[in-house]
């Protein structure tokens, strides 16, 4: 944890800003402004861009993830430009939080691993490259999502540990756990071997 030099209310903002910003539903926008009807109705009702990929469209798969991945990085950055580290990381799991239990959906949200990867890449780039890497292989070999970002986010604080980003490892392990929590339903069909996935293009 990096030491906290920022003042508790300017922390206490960050947080509410972060959250509030991490609460926007952007598969859900995503899949009515592209017509493709309600997100929280189709497949396995979850307003991540793995289940806006499971409509068919890849583009808005895409545009999901990267808008979900992007409201965790901005709250990052600016933390981190306006008040330091221990801003920037309050702003990264609070976003966190809101993806996961946003105030405008009754607090049902997604699973988390594009908010992830966006706040991975705001504070510490190289792991979030090697997340990247390892989610990619993983799904190469197994074409299963999420056990794809189940392993990568796994091996992210031992990452951050590694290429010198002491500081960053507990909120890598943080995430991690919230992440695995939100997976609880994937990871019993991963034992049970009924766990779908994404088939090979012919």
């Amino acid at each position: 944890m990096p030491e906290l030099l920022t003042p508790l209310w300017l922390l206490g903002l960050t947080g509410l800003v972060g959250y509030m910003i991490g609460s926007i539903p952007f598969g859900v926008v995503v899949a009515r402004a592209m017509g493709l009807g309600d997100l929280r109705a189709i497949g396995s009702g979850n307003i991540g861009a793995t289940n806006v990929m499971r409509t068919g469209n890849k583009a808005a798969g895409i545009l999901t993830f990267a808008l979900d991945a992007g409201k965790g990085a901005i709250v990052a950055l600016i933390a981190w430009a306006l008040l330091g580290e221990d801003a920037a990381q309050v702003g990264a799991l609070t976003a966190f939080l809101g993806h996961l239990y946003p105030v405008y959906l009754g607090f049902r949200g997604g699973k988390g691993v594009a908010t992830f990867i966006g706040t991975a890449l705001a504070l510490a780039w190289p792991v979030a490259l090697g997340v990247c890497a390892i989610w990619a292989l993983v799904f190469k070999l197994g074409r299963i999502s999420s056990l794809a970002a189940l392993l990568a986010s796994a091996l992210s604080p031992v990452l951050a540990l590694a290429l010198g980003y002491t500081s960053m490892a507990v909120l890598f392990a943080v995430l991690t756990a919230m992440i695995f929590y939100k997976h609880i339903d994937n990871i019993r069909r991963l034992f049970s071997g009924t766990e779908p996935r994404f088939e090979r293009k012919k």
